[in-house]
């Protein structure tokens, strides 16, 4: 296949955080063309989209747009994906999957507008070569993506294959972690320059920390990951990727890490965590340290400390929740003049604990649990903004 072609590429993501998917994308140099809540669309190559799924901190999936269909049944379905040309996009010999959105009265069931579309593919080799590539459900390879609603159809390659909302670096999760993905989505929602101290109490196992870690140093999640849709497509080229991997490695610059630090009162979760951190190459530019979140070391008035407490979703007894937040209110005050403070939490009515008043509360999604991520400016010397 072309890997120049230009053709609409979609970037998925989680509920609300388009405005920082945007944001990446816009410094990598794309135009949007359009974004609704789940996704944000851009025109570019297939080559584009391995700098894309190699550089997005934030994304899910980059799907590359191959053709679109009225549908009215499977029949049509079948008819319409069995006359284009998969001879130039799935190698003989390969391997794909489908996977798919339907939205259709009369279908139920996505798995049997995968299997129609399986042997559509399949009938299209037997009639042209008289053999056919092997499918399956594995998404290690070459994986298709089809979204049909009412009659209106579109087929794409899912061209990350494993969503690339996980890094590839986490080996460990202590409890509940936050998805690599929504971590810098987090991060890059604050006002945290990449320059000053980034102050992560509550680490559990270290995912906000080492997020901030990778963009601090420019560091890119597709520098932990060897295997993508995009290389099972007809075509495919190791060199350019291979070049492309080699820029990832340019950009680094450890010397540019700010003073980050990350402290939990779970020896657990700070082993998971200095793991995962040196899987990811940052273990030398995080200090963890074993102390309550109030005993936390800080650098007085420069940068921002965030926490991700419990919120009693999942884990955790509301009634003692409270006295923690609140004690997080007390140390805000007590000891991060100067400094931005930040708590993601899933519980709105724990936030009220906390006693001071929000400047921004920013919405998320940490899997089906509607979030917010709480704003303070931390004032010197007042109590400007404390609730009374």
């Amino acid at each position: 296949m072309n890997f120049d072609l230009q053709r609409k590429i979609l970037i998925t993501h989680a509920l609300f955080a388009e405005e920082t998917l945007i944001g990446e994308l816009k410094a990598l140099g794309y135009q949007i063309i359009g974004q609704d809540r789940l996704n944000v669309a851009i025109e570019g190559s297939l080559s584009d989209t391995i700098k894309l799924n190699l550089r997005l901190r934030t994304a899910h999936r980059i799907l590359f747009h191959l053709f679109s269909f009225r549908a009215h049944d499977l029949e049509m379905l079948y008819n319409k994906i069995r006359v284009y040309n998969w001879r130039e996009v799935i190698p003989e010999e390969g391997y794909f999957s489908i996977n798919s959105y339907c939205n259709q009265k009369n279908i139920r069931d996505n798995r049997i507008v995968n299997l129609k579309a399986k042997d559509a593919i399949a009938d299209h080799f037997i009639m042209h070569i008289k053999h056919r590539p092997d499918s399956g459900n594995d998404t290690s390879q070459l994986v298709l993506f089809i979204f049909w609603v009412n009659d209106s159809c579109s087929v794409y390659i899912d061209t990350s294959g494993e969503s690339i909302a996980r890094h590839g670096y986490r080996l460990h999760g202590w409890k509940a972690p936050l998805s690599e993905a929504l971590a810098a989505s987090i991060i890059l929602s604050t006002k945290w320059d990449r320059q000053s101290s980034f102050i992560n109490p509550m680490c559990g196992s270290g995912t906000l920390a080492i997020e901030a870690a990778l963009m601090a140093t420019g560091r890119y999640p597709g520098s932990f990951r060897n295997n993508y849709s995009f290389m099972h497509i007809k075509g495919f080229s190791e060199e350019y990727y291979a070049d492309q991997k080699n820029e990832l490695k340019k950009k680094i610059n450890p010397d540019q890490a700010p003073q980050i630090i990350a402290t939990d009162i779970h020896s657990g979760a700070l082993r998971l965590a200095r793991m995962n951190a040196e899987k990811a190459g940052v273990l030398d530019l995080i200090r963890f340290t074993r102390c309550s979140f109030q005993d936390t070391p800080l650098v007085n008035g420069q940068g921002i400390v965030i926490l991700n407490p419990e919120y009693g979703e999942r884990m955790g007894d509301v009634d003692k929740l409270k006295i923690t937040y609140r004690g997080i209110g007390d140390f805000f005050k007590a000891s991060c003049q100067g400094m931005m403070g930040y708590i993601f939490t899933g519980n709105p009515d724990l936030a009220k604990s906390v006693g001071l008043r929000t400047k921004r509360k920013i919405p998320f999604m940490n899997g089906k649990i509607e979030c917010r991520l709480l704003e303070y400016e931390l004032y010197h010397g007042t109590k400007k903004g404390i609730v009374p």
